[in-house]
């Protein structure tokens, strides 16, 4: 039992360090960068198999057979495994529409569409096991875009389809729809003197993470079976695994492994319910892990999209209306489709004020591989349209770009088209106005270095292509819109479990959440959150499971905001037990105890006047708190599915670029010198962090401008599977990216704070191809831009 002491012997409290608002350095930064840290691809355990994936090599066709004895007879090989082998009668999965198999089973709907599994003693021997197992396939008619999808006699990718969204999708083949429309766009468009329109096309863009998909399952003596897992959602894997493997959930136990990035890939399933599978036939540990190839046919990617748009605008400047038509392709199942349709649809409009509007949005079922959660959800594709239209416009008034944005900002208090009135601080002509008056970068650095010129600062890089020929530079804007958190009703709660306790001496607070650390620096943002509201230095950070509640999805910006409230909530209410505790044993002591508003600082128990009560140490004892409770943000609703009218969105974040970037005209390339930022994040909970995830997403947001893309053929087959043709930004193709950061509380949200991950990913890309146009006088209404859209050739 520790000592008692009286406030005339305590020792003065000091403030403490590492809280909210400081850029606290990682806690995995160091073991990443120098190799060690232990990524789920490195699990290893004494007796494990490895398991293998056999995927279909076509894209739609009838499964005749399968025969799978001369993989069984090989030696080391313990099992393979198809759809006959499944345990129970659940034999799909999904998200939300529980649409995709397993193994398939009947019919394959996309390249590479996982068919049989197999389990050996080494992954080589399970890959050539898996090389023997005989499909007689026969080819069916594939679906690869609207037209094909909803033709008449269409193959039907889903017949029997029996979800939510079935009964009011205009055909089978569309997995949702979603219509906005707010006053009368035609008779709006009536009072414009300049109207513009035009077709617009995103390709296919992949998460492109550098750790694939992997995980180790271990069976259990219970009959259940443990799995380590890179993921981004543990609770919605397991709601999703343990009816496929008829276990009830808590015999299914899921730990986070180390995990190589996410970006929306992890959001689905990949390896999970196969590896478990595998270890339950085998009695054994089992491995997997996908190589490069694999992973590009073994997670979802971002719907490539085809959007109509018409603006109108009166001669000064003012928008009129808007119409749109967006369609997503969402491939051969629904993964997240229709909440990338809501938000494609509720977010089209832009940051800005049109009264009336006419919106439509649909994901379609096709062939092709399937699309779902990446970096911005369906408000890239939109943001990419609504910002091309902005500069035609602007042109064609004779306008600034920028001043025209800003004239039709929307601020706080705007109303969305689907009615959602935006009450926090919505700063779009400020960002714009910030990210204009930051310097340029020198024009033509290459002259002016002259023989220590670095021709990687020129298109064309080491290829050395040209010395400043040809070159010509182009400024660009961009500002864009994307919510924070689950929308459309979903009950979207987190849960931590926080324990406060003396260790050594010392208080220490344990953090206890199910939130995936992929990269978002969570686990050192929950660490700050417990300094600061228990006053306690040391903070440990217990692994993430699901022994403890879900915490949610890492994706949609929403981390920060609905695990970090639900940690700052738990440490709230256990700060309230020790001071509860506190009154009981010291309240004699000093009247301060019932008077005073009372803070737990620096290890102590202090008044709001800096006061010090007593020793945290000395209030715990040998008794530790420890509290679970789960904290929700405010409710959305769905919106209405033939007016598109809902309070749909919790939050909205904003984010505004300027791109510079150098063409060589001559050949089509392109060099980004400089992408700067300016964004709103409300608080910054860890500038440094902050500053990084805005770099990243701006990072992202130019490879879908210039250079990534899965390239997929009428045939719906992928021909780029690997980093050899599938290119993301280097650091030689990375610009500079100042960034200002603007912080306007928003007085919903735990501390003040904002989503911020994915908003930068949206504007970043327009403004490079708005600084492309500018630097050639081209359209360029697709993206990624290629060399041949701007020679012509």
């Amino acid at each position: 039992m520790g000592v008692t002491r009286t406030p005339t012997n305590l020792t003065q409290g000091g403030k403490t360090k590492a809280g909210i608002g400081e850029s606290t350095l990682r806690p995995d930064g160091t073991l990443k960068v120098t190799g060690e840290f232990a990524y789920s691809s490195d699990m290893w355990h004494e007796d494990m198999l490895w398991g293998f994936t056999l995927r279909s090599p076509h894209a739609h066709a009838e499964i005749r057979s399968i025969d799978t004895s001369e993989a069984l007879a090989q030696a080391g090989v313990y099992a393979v495994l198809t759809y006959d082998d499944l345990p129970t009668e659940v034999k799909n999965y999904g998200l939300e529409i529980q649409d995709t198999p397993v193994l398939a089973h009947g019919r394959v709907r996309h390249h590479g569409e996982p068919v049989a599994l197999v389990a050996a003693d080494h992954p080589e021997t399970a890959r050539r096991a898996a090389a023997k197992i005989k499909v007689d396939y026969a080819e069916l008619p594939v679906v690869h875009d609207e037209e094909s999808a909803t033709a008449d006699g269409a193959p039907l990718l889903h017949p029997d389809r029996d979800d939510h969204h079935a009964a009011h999708v205009p055909h089978p083949n569309i997995v949702h729809r979603q219509p906005i429309v707010r006053g009368d766009a035609d008779e709006a468009a009536k009072r414009a003197d300049v109207i513009v329109s035009g077709e617009y096309v995103v390709g296919m863009q992949d998460q492109a993470f550098l750790g694939p998909e992997s995980g180790l399952a271990v069976p259990a003596e219970d009959g259940g079976v443990d799995l380590y897992i890179a993921t981004q959602w543990l609770h919605s894997d397991l709601r999703q695994i343990a009816p496929v493997l008829g276990l009830p959930e808590e015999k299914v136990r899921m730990t986070l492994s180390g995990v190589g990035g996410a970006f929306g890939g992890r959001e689905d399933l990949s390896m999970q319910i196969h590896a478990c599978l595998l270890a339950l036939r085998t009695g054994k540990p089992v491995k997997i892990v996908y190589n490069r190839f694999e992973s590009f046919f073994g997670h979802v990617h971002r719907h490539p999209a085809k959007l109509w748009y018409e603006h109108g605008a009166t001669k000064d400047g003012k928008l009129t209306h808007m119409k749109c038509r967006i369609v997503l392709d969402g491939g051969a199942y629904a993964s997240a489709s229709p909440a990338v349709v809501g938000n494609a649809s509720s977010l089209s409009v832009g940051p800005y004020v049109i009264d009336d509007v006419e919106i439509e949005a649909i994901a379609l079922y096709t062939n092709n591989p399937p699309c779902g959660a990446m970096r911005g959800f369906g408000a890239v594709q939109a943001c990419f349209a609504y910002e091309s239209q902005m500069d035609k416009l602007a042109a064609k008034l004779g306008m600034d770009p920028v001043e025209f944005r800003q004239l039709n900002a929307m601020e706080q208090g705007t109303i969305m088209p689907t009615g959602q009135v935006v009450d926090s601080p919505a700063p779009v002509a400020e960002l714009l106005r910030r990210v204009k008056a930051m310097p340029l970068p020198p024009e033509k650095q290459w002259e002016s270095a002259g023989d220590a010129a670095d021709v990687r600062a020129l298109p064309g890089g080491l290829s050395n292509t040209t010395h400043g020929e040809g070159v010509v530079r182009g400024v660009g804007y961009a500002v864009g819109i994307k919510n924070v958190g689950f929308s459309e009703g979903f009950d979207d709660y987190s849960t931590a479990r926080v324990r406060m306790e003396v260790v050594g001496g010392e208080p220490v607070a344990t953090v206890h959440t199910a939130m995936a650390e992929v990269g978002q620096g969570g686990v050192t943002v929950h660490a700050q959150i417990a300094r600061t509201e228990l006053g306690v230095q040391q903070v440990t950070i217990h692994p993430a499971d699901t022994q403890v509640g879900s915490a949610g999805s890492t994706s949609a910006s929403r981390q920060t905001y609905v695990t970090g409230g639900a940690v700052k909530n738990a440490c709230e209410a256990v700060r309230e037990k020790v001071l509860e505790r506190g009154r009981a044993k010291f309240g004699t002591y000093h009247p301060a105890w019932a008077t005073a508003e009372l803070l737990l600082e620096g290890g102590k128990v202090v008044t709001d006047g800096g006061e010090v009560l007593a020793d945290l140490a000395d209030v715990l004892g040998d008794e530790a708190i420890d509290l679970e409770l789960e904290w929700r943000h405010r409710p959305t609703e769905p919106f209405d599915l033939r007016t598109g009218q809902g309070n749909g969105h919790v939050q909205y974040s904003f984010a505004a670029h300027r791109a510079v970037v150098e063409v060589d005209t001559e050949l089509g390339l392109v060099k980004v010198i400089e992408l700067a930022c300016a964004q709103d994040v409300g608080k910054a909970l860890n500038p440094l962090s902050v500053v990084g995830q805005i770099q990243g997403g701006t990072t992202q947001g130019l490879g879908l401008a210039v250079m990534e893309e899965i390239v997929v053929s009428k045939e719906a087959k992928v021909r780029n599977p690997s980093f050899t043709d599938y290119l993301i930004p280097t650091i030689l193709d990375t610009p500079t990216i100042p960034v200002d950061v603007l912080e306007l509380a928003d007085e919903h949200a735990p501390y003040g704070l904002r989503g911020i991950g994915e908003a930068p990913t949206l504007s970043s890309t327009p403004a490079v191809l708005s600084a492309i146009r500018a630097a050639t006088g081209l359209e360029l209404p697709r993206v990624p831009v290629r060399p041949e859209h701007i020679t012509g050739t």
